[in-house]
């Protein structure tokens, strides 16, 4: 069930940022950046998530939505164009000292990264966090945090996609100066989820959970 003031706030949000998203090979709109870091992980994983998630956001919701999800390095001035950035691979993480300065700044300034881990990335994500927010640790998000509630209700938190290592998933976000700036979802693979069905062979409550916790995220960024 979505949250009819949040969503409001949405559309009033989304009207300035539509006019000021990047153009070009992404269309005008809202759309979500792709994370392309170094370190030898495979970043561009989950290949048809991002196209999905934007996907249900054009058909859910009233945002507009840019034609296709963008790609980008943490070193470009380009980072600063998208509100929203997504990270996600199996292996290692590298960032340089100008590239965590980089985040920083973007991040500061107001943009959100949602880094999902899809099984390997978690030790090194961690580390090169550290040097981004060095101050500022990873806690772990109530249920009844915002973000679980943006459009859909999660009463439980995240979804569990996949097993994984077993055990509950976990929402854990930095807060900086106040505000919820990295949001990053463990041991569940959200990612996997929003894939087309037929790449996991995931059942269709499984993608459906997946994609609500997708445009959840997207319109607690919009409307935050």
């Amino acid at each position: 069930m979505r949250s009819t003031t949040a969503f409001r706030a949405v559309l009033a949000v989304v009207m300035v940022l539509a006019a000021s998203a990047a153009a070009g090979e992404t269309g005008r709109g809202f759309t979500i950046a792709q994370v392309k870091y170094r370190g030898g992980g495979d970043w561009y994983a989950n290949p048809t998530a991002l196209p999905n998630l934007l996907s249900a956001l054009r058909s859910r919701t009233e945002i507009e939505v840019g034609a296709r999800a963008a790609t980008v390095s943490l070193d470009e001035d380009g980072l600063f164009l998208y509100p929203m950035l997504h990270m996600t691979g199996h292996g290692k993480i590298s960032f340089s000292d100008d590239e965590a300065a980089n985040l920083r700044e973007y991040l500061e300034r107001g943009g959100f990264l949602w880094a999902d881990d899809n099984y390997g990335m978690d030790r090194s994500f961690r580390e090169e966090m550290r040097k981004v927010f060095p101050d500022d640790p990873f806690v772990e998000l109530p249920f009844d945090h915002a973000i679980y509630h943006s459009f859909y209700s999660f009463a439980d938190g995240l979804p569990k996609i996949h097993e994984h290592d077993g055990g509950p998933p976990h929402g854990f976000g930095i807060f900086h100066d106040g505000r919820l700036v990295v949001f990053y979802s463990f041991n569940t693979d959200i990612g996997d989820g929003l894939e087309d069905a037929e790449v996991h062979d995931d059942p269709p409550e499984k993608h459906e959970a997946a994609l609500r916790m997708g445009v959840n995220i997207a319109v607690y960024v919009l409307s935050n």
